[in-house]
């Protein structure tokens, strides 16, 4: 059973949000009611494992948290295929081993505890960047999509979900708002939202879509297609 998450719950002060103990205890419920759309992702991602998982290639999972994307792709990949799951948080990888070991689909995997940024693509036919590039320092991301595009083999697929900002302060408003009443509805206060909002302040930096179509091109994928977008939340395709 999920333990709910009630981090917000009570009036705090605020700090930083990190991914920390507290947040991998209660990160599964955590994201079901935070990002919308996220189980249709994980149906996505089972998807491009079936379709696009190449044998004898390496699929990525940066920023793997709890492994949920992990399994999903381990589950519909060939049996040669290796899952590399990638997560700089000591208790979200101790927990993403423990998920992992309980699955006993055939593709071999490794679960590593290290920055993104330091971790070496190669033979990829599948890389999965799940609600993570957004955490990255934006100076930095330009960089990562430029490793991963390296180290994807012809053919092979990125998904790249992220949180989204709009150019318009009017509909950055309208998506903010609905995005709230979303949250609301999933069980969640007003005082939660706004604490756990102040919380991701400057933590988590979202981008434009048109900005990571500019870095995705400038990366050198050729196409890209948006396959999800619930209100300020959107994942793209970028194909090698």
């Amino acid at each position: 059973m999920k333990n709910k998450d009630t981090l917000f719950a009570t009036p705090m002060e605020t700090s930083p949000f990190e991914f920390n103990a507290q947040v991998a205890d209660v990160f599964d419920n955590m994201i079901q009611r935070s990002v919308p759309g996220y189980n249709f992702l994980l149906d996505v991602i089972a998807v491009l494992g079936q379709r696009y998982g190449v044998e004898h290639s390496q699929c990525y999972d940066l920023g793997c948290s709890l492994g949920t994307t992990s399994l999903r792709l381990r589950q519909n990949l060939p049996a040669s295929c290796h899952v590399i799951g990638v997560d700089n948080s000591a208790a979200m990888v101790s927990r993403c081993r423990h998920n992992m070991a309980r699955d006993h689909s055939q593709a071999s995997y490794e679960i590593c505890q290290q920055d993104i940024q330091n971790t070496h693509i190669e033979n990829a036919s599948i890389v999965i960047l799940n609600f993570t590039l957004q955490f990255i320092d934006d100076d930095e991301r330009q960089s990562i999509l430029n490793k991963i595009y390296a180290g994807i083999r012809p053919g092979g697929v990125l998904l790249l979900a992220e949180k989204v900002c709009f150019d318009t302060p009017g509909q950055q408003q309208l998506q903010t708002d609905l995005y709230h009443d979303f949250k609301r509805l999933q069980g969640y206060s007003d005082l939660e939202v706004a604490q756990k909002r102040a919380a991701l302040e400057n933590v988590l930096v979202p981008n434009t879509l048109e900005q990571h179509h500019k870095r995705l091109l400038g990366a050198g994928f050729k196409q890209i297609e948006v396959c999800m977008q619930c209100f300020n939340f959107a994942a793209l395709l970028a194909f090698k």
